[in-house]
């Protein structure tokens, strides 16, 4: 079957904007943003070049000025669009589509041999032996990492190391199972190496080190490597949270568990993956109980069957998983050499340019230290989510404020003493969200150019000298912010640009 196709292209003569997407029937579907008197010109592509270009990137939004300008997207740690050759991937298979295993059928065969390639793929992505390890296919980071912490069949009394840096999704289900050991972070957000020893030292000895690979607020870079030397030098298992590392670098092969989500490493499709040793999956009863998962089931008896599968009861997506394969062999064929010398520009360039803003505090630790292109700041007197909001209407840069999943880091970063940590709490409990504390997140990925950082520094600097042309409004409940008057974005298909009409 001839692959399905997505194009961006832009037509100079007419400056009009189109996403392409050809059907696998062949038909032709097209959805076009016009360019009208007044629109900002699209980026120049041999300006600070993107490693890849994504599915929609650079469409027009509208902005308050009237100029439509191309979307910056500067909140990758968040949720990446698509890279083309994903979005190909299951444009190809969508015809083909089957449950997966057991079905005899021509399609039912096709399906379950994509969804076992993929598997494959993703294991080699994390730089797995296949024959000692597997992966376990899931929605994302945080269905990967509460499935382990159900597997490893942890006493309330055992132990799992941590840290203050771990997004909610590494810190909560160990929660339930286990008690915790922190290791505290400095008021720049890091940790030394010194400090995880003294925690793999104390006891009770520890059963499980949980680490994050990269953070998700400051971009700061854990010593990984030497983590899980330490932990295994104590005979200690370390699972490492690679939700936001995967996209950028290698993970570490010789962790026993990783945990990532292809919604950040540019398959937006709702699958995620859990990968270990498969014998730590080989025995006890599985995280999710139901079809699939069994080899003979009576009304008083269950016998589970091997893994991967005893981990995967009920009909998997199928799609989201050939999604994440995908994207597990292109990245790497990207180079991660030359997504890494990106990866610091960018980073230059935003934790720089934003440190040299007058009345803009940046987050993390100083500019000597390498992170990934991750920059969390405050504005002097402007609150997190009037900056965003300004950011979006007034300049077209999409970036993401609050508190990131991460609260207990994020109120170390700020600075909160007791006292501000208690009317954190309290304004959770009222379910105002206007008062939180909070801060200003800009990403960057793949296809982040250095204009997408200029505009984002640029608009920031905006923000920060004086008060906004119209008033906004602030919502109690979800606490975000808006221009009066300005019309709010409507769903976006069947035909529709994304805005309101």
């Amino acid at each position: 079957m001839a692959a399905a196709g997505v194009r961006a292209r832009c037509g100079c003569a007419s400056a009009r904007r189109a996403l392409y997407w050809r059907h696998p029937t062949g038909r032709q579907a097209m959805t076009t943003t016009h360019a009208a008197a007044g629109d900002a010109p699209l980026h120049d592509p041999g300006s600070g070049p993107p490693v890849a270009a994504l599915v929609g990137q650079g469409l027009p939004v509208p902005c308050l000025d009237g100029v439509r300008r191309p979307y910056a997207d500067l909140d990758a740690a968040a949720s990446t669009s698509a890279l083309p050759a994903v979005a190909e991937r299951v444009a190809d298979v969508l015809p083909w589509y089957s449950s997966v295993h057991r079905g005899a059928g021509h399609k039912s065969q096709l399906a379950t041999a994509a969804y076992e390639r993929a598997r494959a793929d993703i294991l080699a992505f994390a730089g797995r032996d296949p024959d000692r390890d597997t992966a376990i296919l899931c929605r994302n980071t945080t269905e990967a990492v509460n499935h382990l912490a159900h597997r490893l069949r942890l006493d309330p009394a055992d132990v799992v190391v941590s840290t203050a840096v771990e997004h909610h999704a590494n810190l909560l289900p160990w929660a339930r199972v286990a008690t915790r050991r922190f290791v505290e972070c400095g008021l720049e957000g890091t940790f030394d190496l010194a400090a995880v020893v003294a925690a793999l030292d104390a006891r009770p000895a520890a059963r499980l080190l949980a680490v994050t690979g990269a953070s998700n607020i400051t971009g700061w870079l854990p010593p990984v490597g030497a983590m899980i030397a330490e932990a295994h030098a104590r005979g200690v298992p370390v699972l490492v949270d690679g939700a936001q590392r995967a996209p950028h670098l290698p993970l570490p092969p010789e962790a026993d568990f990783v945990a990532f989500s292809g919604h950040k490493m540019y398959a937006p499709y709702g699958a995620g993956a859990l990968i270990g040793p498969r014998d730590a999956f080989a025995d006890g009863e599985p995280f999710l109980a139901g079809g699939g998962a069994v080899e003979f089931v009576s009304l008083d008896e269950v016998i589970w069957t091997s893994p991967p599968e005893r981990e995967e009861a009920g009909s998997p997506n199928v799609l989201g998983a050939l999604a994440l394969g995908t994207a597990a062999a292109e990245l790497p064929a990207l180079g991660w050499d030359r997504i890494a010398a990106h990866d610091r520009a960018l980073a230059q360039r935003l934790r720089g340019g934003l440190a040299a803003i007058g009345g803009v505090r940046l987050l993390g630790p100083g500019l000597e230290v390498a992170t990934l292109p991750i920059a969390t700041f405050l504005i002097e007197g402007v609150p997190h989510a009037l900056a965003a909001a300004r950011l979006s209407a007034e300049f077209g840069v999409g970036v993401r404020h609050g508190c990131f999943c991460a609260h207990p880091y994020l109120q170390r970063l700020l600075g909160l003493d007791a006292a501000g940590t208690r009317r954190f709490r309290d304004a959770a409990v009222d379910r105002d969200r206007r008062g939180r504390p909070g801060a200003v997140r800009a990403s960057a990925g793949i296809a982040t150019t250095i204009q997408d950082v200029d505009r984002l520094l640029e608009g920031v600097a905006a923000v920060a000298s004086g008060p906004p042309p119209v008033e906004y409004l602030r919502d109690a409940g979800t606490g975000e912010a808006w221009p009066a008057g300005f019309p709010r974005p409507a769903e976006p298909g069947r035909g529709g640009s994304g805005e309101s009409s």
